[in-house]
């Protein structure tokens, strides 16, 4: 049943001061970009490094918003009171207010909530763990990337008839994660792996997993789900298992939920947990782990375990996760683009050293915030990329590092999108595999939209 916000509600855990409007109007839709209001929407200023929200309130007006949540600095022009055309609402801190309603929104359902933060597959697993919970529930995830202080609080604030959500975390420096944890209060939490990725800002792994331990803060029952096969996440259950309700899943350590008889595919791979046969759409074994998660997380929810399956086998991947599109000459285009760490480097390639009958082409380009571990970081990954690769393409400052340490059969190094996609071009033919990986900055995609005409 869905649970409405009104404006008073809004002026209560805000504090905030209702300049003119309604004080009675219900709020059913939140937008911080006015190019996207629609009529009836509520239009939240959220100021950013180059731009202030408060400046473009009467654009958001005139496409339709009903409702302006502004901070004290906007600059509100007399005809807007006076005419009251919309209900505006003044606060300190929008930002502030934005999580302020969120939280408050989250209180009025008594619904399962399944947070999930790692180092690296967080979004592909929130699809998977979502696509289970939904053969019970209806279920409200994250969409995309929307992890962070905005867009976790914006997901929630999307909760309308949903009988369950799943929520991404992500982070970059320590707090960040115990601010959304207590915002979304989770009911089970899921840590999928420690790895690398912003250990630029955190300087050790040890002090990543302190990090993403902060999401426990929130935690609503006991109930954790870890990556078993993940070293430290393996050590920390041993430490805590008599404090917590840990599930673990894993290929390699004994874990409650373990993979069995896998067998590995182009586009899918199959395995067998207790005598069920499980089909994942997707290829490479780190699939395979997220399906695992998926299951543990649906029997803690009481999920039969054929109904996890179709789950499973019906899986739909946010954009630019291993999305695999073809080129007009044939070639298998997979484009893992959206962001970059060893470890998801590391699974990318041993997907593409996989695949079967295929000219393989490895495009890598720079991993970010590794700091001070960036060259290392970078070795490594060249360490990974053997001879089973045919082709190496690296792009970028940070990605010649890949290149020094690749045993790949040819290896060319650029310093632009536009040097590799020249290349590419020259090169490309139907008997290809390519695979697209680096972090977001990098805009890989320009170079996999630029493939897919060739």
């Amino acid at each position: 049943m869905q649970k409405k916000v009104n404006v008073k509600d809004i002026l209560r855990v805000t504090n905030g001061n209702l300049i003119c409007g309604n004080k009675n109007e219900e709020i059913e839709k939140f937008v911080r970009d006015s190019r996207e209001v629609q009529e009836g929407d509520t239009y939240i200023a959220l100021k950013g490094e180059k731009f202030d929200g408060n400046d473009f309130y009467k654009e958001a007006i005139e496409n339709g918003a009903k409702v302006c949540i502004l901070s004290k600095n906007a600059e509100i022009t007399e005809d807007t009171i006076e005419n009251k055309i919309a209900t505006i609402i003044v606060v300190d801190d929008t930002l502030k207010a934005l999580q302020e309603i969120a939280t408050y929104k989250r209180s009025l359902y008594n619904i399962p909530v399944i947070a999930i933060t790692g180092s690296v597959g967080k979004t592909s697993t929130k699809d998977l763990v979502a696509s289970v919970v939904s053969q019970k529930y209806k279920t409200l995830k994250t969409q995309g990337n929307y992890n962070n202080e905005i867009g976790l609080p914006l997901t929630i604030l999307r909760l309308a008839d949903e009988e369950a959500l799943v929520v991404e975390m992500g982070m970059n420096h320590f707090g960040e994660i115990r601010k959304l944890t207590n915002i979304a209060k989770p009911t089970i939490a899921v840590i999928t792996n420690i790895g690398t990725a912003h250990i630029g800002n955190l300087g050790s792994r040890e002090n990543i997993l302190k990090a993403k331990m902060e999401i426990l803060e929130g935690l609503q029952t006991n109930k954790i789900v870890i990556n078993n096969d993940n070293d430290l996440l393996h050590e920390w259950a041993l430490k805590n298992k008599e404090k917590y309700d840990i599930s673990t899943y894993g290929i390699e350590n004994d874990s409650d939920i373990m993979a069995k008889y896998i067998k590995a595919y182009e586009n899918k791979s199959e395995f067998t947990v207790d005598d069920t046969k499980i089909s994942v759409p997707v290829g490479g074994e780190h699939f395979v782990l997220n399906s695992l998660c998926g299951i543990a997380v649906g029997q803690l929810l009481e999920i039969p375990i054929q109904k996890i399956a179709t789950g499973i086998a019906n899986l739909e991947l946010s954009k630019k996760r291993m999305e695999i599109t073809n080129s007009n000459t044939g070639a298998i285009l997979i484009n893992d683009t959206y962001n970059a760490n060893y470890d998801s480097m590391s699974a990318a390639i041993n997907y593409l050293k996989n695949i079967q009958n295929k000219r393989k082409i490895a495009v890598l380009g720079d991993m970010l915030e590794l700091g001070d571990f960036s060259k290392q970081l970078h070795e490594n990954v060249g360490k990974e990329v053997t001879e089973s690769i045919d082709i190496l393409i690296t792009v970028g400052m940070e990605s010649k590092y890949i290149a020094q340490m690749a045993k790949a059969k040819e290896i060319f190094v650029f310093n632009n999108n536009e040097e590799a996609i020249n290349k590419l071009k020259q090169i490309i033919s139907k008997d290809d595999a390519i695979l697209f990986k680096a972090s977001n900055g990098m805009k890989f995609s320009e170079i996999v939209e630029a493939l897919k005409a060739c």
